[in-house]
């Protein structure tokens, strides 16, 4: 029996003018009696050490059509530069060099139509945090990120302010019972339902393989940056109905305070593993590609292996949403009460919108969508505020806004330079409780907020403010999944 198309996509063989003579030589080598297993080792290690099949029976063509490409590589003349890069547009001032090669790399593409950079840009592997980049008929995993599908959600609730007060110890209770924190947390005993779990896994062998991971995880924040907090939000003007980032509408409310609910978090370990596996392969697929912009290698839609991480990549969508579902609906059961608002958004993602007369895909890697009337959730920091903004759809953004504050240092340097006394002055000044923290996500590892938000005032117009009481993160010590 020979080795079938989606075993060969797995091995690193999808490429378009790659995939139909991988498919002639295994089966050449099984007509010659080559045993399934043997041959699927052979093939991994032809794709790794071409050389040394150049001149087999069965494997030699495809061997050295390889060593030809790494050779182009290798030369250096696989990958010409456009002769003019792809335009792009910069909110904000203080991004770093480093930052600025990302989005200019980006826009050397042979694939890019623009790009924007927001004012919170710092960077990250690939497409910089807060690059917007609009390619044509190909996906960039690393341009969507690590944490498919990283989201907001915050959660107005009928409860009165003088809650966060009188009934403390209530909240605290209900953040400590109903979230999970941390590299590989789960709900152990009973495991949290949600209808994501009968949408189809089988998509691609990764959301295949690690479903039942995804369910032990389900529900739960995991580390880094992401977290759960309760806080006040302050409505000052009256609000009209409007329309969400999914197309429903929100709920309006009248001016006042209400205690609400923030989280921040993404699609955890099944969504990072999504993202390994397709980013090793689009890299595979492109071995042209200098090493500045090897974490911008891409899968075009029209074959297989785009298809299957497109697929793959809504699905961790929907079980991003899922989470964020499970702890606002928990923790609004633990206190009974009921919800007056929703406002939730993807801000590490792929789009297929329509731009300047053309569909494109637009990778918005830590950028919130903000086209008109697109509702929208900025965080700031635990000391500082979140913000729910309306999208002004402006054209040369993309549609699109900050997805926070950004930080200005790593995490390396954050312990280095906080402590934690210092930091607990500024908190309890801010009237904010930590219950679990490190200390690399300390307030001043983030610019201020309150400048990203006047950076982008053409971007997005605020309607709310949330100010957080109540802060659960992963504790010290975890890995970031962020």
């Amino acid at each position: 029996m020979s080795i079938k198309r989606r075993e060969l996509i797995k091995l690193g063989y999808g490429r378009k003018d790659l995939i139909d003579p991988a498919l002639a030589a295994v089966a050449d080598a099984a007509a010659a009696g080559v045993a399934k297993a043997v041959l699927r080792r052979r093939m991994i290690a032809l794709i790794d050490h071409p050389e040394g099949f150049v001149e087999d029976e069965q494997l030699g063509e495809l061997a050295r059509q390889l060593v030809k490409d790494l050779a182009v590589s290798k030369e250096g003349s696989g990958f010409v530069p456009r002769a003019r890069a792809a335009p792009y547009r910069r909110w904000g001032y203080d991004a770093d060099r480093q930052t600025l090669e990302q989005i200019e790399n980006a826009c050397q593409l042979p694939i890019a139509a623009r790009a924007a950079l927001m004012p919170d840009a710092h960077v990250g592997y690939g497409l910089p945090i807060g690059g917007v980049l609009a390619t044509r008929g190909a996906v960039i995993p690393y341009a969507v990120g690590v944490d498919i599908a990283c989201r907001m959600k915050l959660t107005a609730f009928d409860l009165p302010v003088s809650r966060l007060d009188g009934h403390r110890d209530q909240l605290k209770k209900a953040l400590v019972e109903e979230t999970r924190f941390g590299i590989g947390s789960e709900f152990r005993g009973e495991r949290r339902a949600h209808d994501v779990l009968d949408e189809d896994w089988s998509v691609s062998p990764v959301t295949q393989r690690f479903k039942d991971k995804g369910w032990r995880q389900l529900g739960t924040s995991g580390s880094g940056n992401h977290f759960v907090e309760f806080g006040i939000l302050t409505i000052e003007d009256p609000t009209e109905p409007h329309v969400t980032v999914d197309g429903s509408v929100a709920l309006d409310l009248a001016p006042g305070q209400y205690v609400a609910l923030l989280s921040h978090s993404g699609s955890r370990g099944v969504g990072a593993s999504v993202a390994s596996h397709y980013s090793k392969l689009a890299m595979k697929r492109h071995p042209e590609l200098p090493q500045p912009l090897k974490h911008l290698a891409w899968l075009d839609l029209d074959d297989e292996l785009g298809q299957e991480y497109w697929q793959a990549m809504q699905l961790m969508g929907d079980y991003a949403a899922a989470n964020h579902a499970l702890i606002h609906h928990h923790i609004a059961r633990a206190l009974g009460v009921d919800v007056l608002l929703d406002v939730e958004n993807h801000h590490n993602f792929a789009w297929l919108e329509e731009h300047d007369g053309e569909t494109l895909v637009v990778h918005r890697k830590g950028a919130t969508p903000a086209g008109e009337g697109v509702l929208g959730v900025i965080p700031g920091s635990m000391a500082s505020p979140a913000f729910v903004v309306r999208g002004r759809g402006e054209p040369d953004s993309l549609h699109s806004a900050s997805h926070g504050a950004g930080r200005v240092m790593s995490r390396t340097r954050a312990k280095q330079t906080f402590t934690w006394s210092d930091t607990r002055k500024l908190l309890a000044e801010k009237g904010v409780e930590v219950l679990s923290c490190g200390i690399d996500e300390v307030p001043g590892v983030y610019r201020d907020i309150e400048k990203v938000m006047a950076a982008q005032e053409d971007l997005v117009e605020t309607l709310a403010r949330f100010d957080p009481k109540i802060v659960k993160m992963s504790p010290p010590g975890e890995r970031p999944e962020d």
